[in-house]
């Protein structure tokens, strides 16, 4: 095998870049402003560790979602060739499922443990809490999971409740994680707090782990919780042999618990840590860095950088005024129609004119309404990005639920749906009379359907159809597990769901036949997903090492963990419509931040410094609790800014619906800290469409009466 390519001889990265992939042997933060080549330089650490005789498999690099990870894995792979496939790649909670899975069993988990989706997790607070209110449940869990992030368990939160809601609360998180427990599964905080326990109390453990990892580098630092950082501790020991890659200015999801401490921490837990700074942006022209730096510049900074670009200066920020959301969407098709008319070279006079190379940027979804009427009536392509997922299909959640049973039969969430979808003549008594003696003897319902005196309780047909169920579970478990490769799984997923009768239960649930086949469309596509993965043809998101050909049985067990299928979306020639949260890491040549307007962006604020002015305990805090939000807002007006290439509009308007009312609004107080030259940056895109309208009339006009001219 050849030795990876060298990437200390340097592809053309600037001396920042070079420093941060060179320096191998201690802590390490790259600060790297947006668009400054962070992947790059990740990918070329990897390598350079791999040159210096790190083995492939000692070196971990984790990111936060699996479309960055298959991104990173890709990228690693052209650079470095086959040796990169033995590093691992991965999100944390990949990482955590794959700890879990080798070391849980100190903690009574077995390998096979069930990982819960969020609608398992509301039914099961529903129960444990005794209410029938989904939204009281979906409350519970923002709180419970807040605490789980913070690292706190049900004991911990009950002693430091606040009130009697945080009492019942972590009231209800100690049934919870009892629940938990008996149906030997774990929550979406779990791979992050349990792994944490293993490495915090269980020595052996942690030095395994220490020894396994040679290097680990971290991308998107700024978006760690508290947990992840103690994980992160851990993980590295005293030889502290890791890079944290990240940017303070690019942290916009405190509300998910991810804090800006754990960048304050590290100089101070590692006092030997290297900073290098990355502030050479690759993306955005200098006219649009400069409204980015002008307005992150108020912020309090941890690391002062200023991003810098030598793509010239570009075509000037543009401020779009309308009168409402309407006309603000037509304003936004009629500037789309005008550059695609019109184009706008780079510095290689290369055009972007492709609908793909457009992007329309809000604060929440419900703002992207108008936007899809307005380009439905243009005839403009256009796709919603952070949709549905396509795990969230129903359809989907069925088959994942008895794939979820097969492999782990204690999972009761995954019971109840698999024995319901499609019906097989177990109706709620039975189950409901299930679950009583199996809460009454601590067993999983699947364990309670095989007891002996269960039949005391049940009618015979009643235990018949039971028991022939959890042997139809068992077969298929069975089978799935010596069911390796493509074509086997293919053609095992296609005769159990004949023999469920799957495709007649979604002909007979739908009135429309229409959805019913689309259904059954998703349903194959998914089959067909899981089958690639059994052969290997696609790389394992969840970043779980297997051989490449793979049993059915290990492919489900990672299923939780995949949240879309990314080959779905290949390259569409799309416009593409966003919130600022899920468009953070893309980019495109051209973008419009619209409904930029103070209330929206930034998001409303409440009382705080602008209306209490006070001096007292109460006051100061509601201060200090303003002024920290204001920070993230702007933060992330600076990722959307910052998402922009060649061109960039922002739109505001000066009414805006507030439930069923037009409000009067104002420009978003960001559109003057971006310091615009308030004469150059004015636009009417109508009006620009209208002269080049004209413009093609006339020559168009010009052309025939020189071709009858000619005549």
């Amino acid at each position: 095998m050849s030795a990876p390519s060298s990437p200390s001889a340097n592809h053309g990265m600037n001396p920042a870049q070079q420093e941060a992939v060179n320096y191998l042997h201690g802590p390490c933060l790259v600060l790297a402003g947006a668009g400054s080549g962070k992947t790059r330089v990740i990918t070329h650490k990897i390598g350079r560790l791999m040159q210096m005789g790190m083995p492939a498999n000692r070196i971990a690099a984790i990111t936060f979602t699996n479309k960055a990870a298959a991104e990173m894995r890709e990228r690693a792979k052209t650079l470095i060739g086959r040796a990169a496939k033995d590093v691992l790649v991965c999100t944390f909670h990949a990482l955590g499922v794959r700890m879990l899975r080798e070391d849980g069993a100190v903690l009574g988990l077995k390998p096979q443990f069930s990982i819960l989706d969020s609608d398992d997790v509301t039914s099961i607070l529903k129960d444990a809490g005794g209410t029938v209110d989904a939204a009281t449940a979906r409350q519970w869990q923002w709180t419970i999971s807040a605490w789980k992030s913070a690292g706190l368990t049900s004991a911990e939160a009950l002693a430091q409740a606040a009130d009697d809601n945080e009492r019942i609360i972590a009231t209800v998180m100690g049934r919870y994680e009892e629940r938990l427990t008996a149906y030997q599964s774990v929550d979406f905080d779990d791979l992050i707090s349990l792994p944490l326990k293993l490495l915090r109390d269980y020595p052996e453990v942690r030095e395994r782990w220490q020894a396994k990892l040679g290097h680990v580098l971290v991308d998107e630092y700024q978006d760690t919780n508290a947990t992840q950082y103690e994980v992160l501790k851990l993980l590295v020991g005293e030889k502290a042999r890791f890079t944290a890659v990240g940017d303070d200015d690019q942290s916009i999801y405190g509300w998910r618990g991810a804090t800006l401490d754990n960048l304050k921490k590290l100089p101070v837990d590692f006092p030997t840590l290297k900073v290098i700074k990355l502030e050479q942006n690759y993306r955005s022209t200098s006219a649009i860095l400069r409204a980015a730096n002008n307005v992150i510049g108020p912020n309090p900074k941890l690391f002062p950088k200023t991003l810098f670009s030598e793509l010239g200066e570009g075509e000037p920020v543009r401020v779009v005024d309308a009168d409402n959301e309407e006309h603000e969407a037509e304003r936004a098709v009629a500037r789309i129609q005008s550059l695609r008319a019109e184009g706008l070279a780079d510095m290689q006079g290369k055009q972007y004119k492709e609908f793909r190379d457009f992007a329309v940027l809000y604060r929440a979804n419900h703002q992207a309404k108008p936007f899809e009427k307005a380009l439905r009536k243009a005839g403009i392509p256009y796709k919603v990005s952070g949709g549905q997922s396509f795990f969230d299909r129903a359809e989907i959640r069925d088959l994942c639920a008895w794939f979820r049973l097969w492999s782990n039969n204690d999972d009761d969430p995954a019971f109840l749906r698999a024995v319901t979808t499609p019906k097989r003549g177990i109706g709620h008594t039975t189950l409901g009379t299930l679950g009583v003696y199996a809460s009454q003897y601590k067993l999983s319902l699947f364990e309670a359907l095989f007891s002996s005196s269960l039949a005391a309780a049940l009618s015979t047909k009643a235990l018949g159809s039971l028991h022939e169920f959890g042997r139809y579970i068992n077969d298929l478990e069975f089978r799935a597990r010596h069911t390796e490769g493509a074509e086997a799984a293919t053609a095992f997923m296609a005769e159990w769901l004949k023999e469920i009768g799957y495709e007649k239960h979604l002909y007979d649930g739908e009135e429309s036949e229409k959805v019913a086949a689309a259904k059954w469309t998703n349903v194959l596509e998914f089959c067909d997903w899981m089958a690639q993965r059994c052969g290997g043809q696609i790389e394992d998101a969840a970043g779980v090492t297997a051989r490449e050909v793979k049993s059915l049985l290990e492919v489900a067990q990672t299923i939780a963990l995949l949240s879309t299928i990314s080959e779905r979306e290949k390259d569409q020639d799309v416009v593409t419509l966003s919130t600022l949260h899920a468009s953070k890491g893309l980019e495109w040549p051209h973008v419009m931040l619209v409904g930029v307007t103070e209330g929206m962006l930034p998001f409303k604020l409440g009382d705080g410094a602008d209306t209490l002015g006070g001096s007292s305990m109460a006051d100061e805090a509601a201060n200090d609790d303003m002024a920290t939000r204001l920070q993230e807002e702007r933060r992330l007006m600076y990722v959307g800014i910052t998402r922009a290439q060649r061109s960039l509009a922002v739109s505001w308007t000066r009414r805006r619906k507030k439930g069923r009312e037009m409000v009067a609004a104002l420009p978003s107080r960001f559109i003057a800290e971006m310091g615009l030259d308030q004469t150059t940056v004015k636009e009417d895109p109508r009006e620009k469409l209208r002269a080049l309208r004209a413009e093609f009339a006339a020559k168009a006009q010009a052309n025939a009466a020189q071709a009858a001219a000619q005549k």
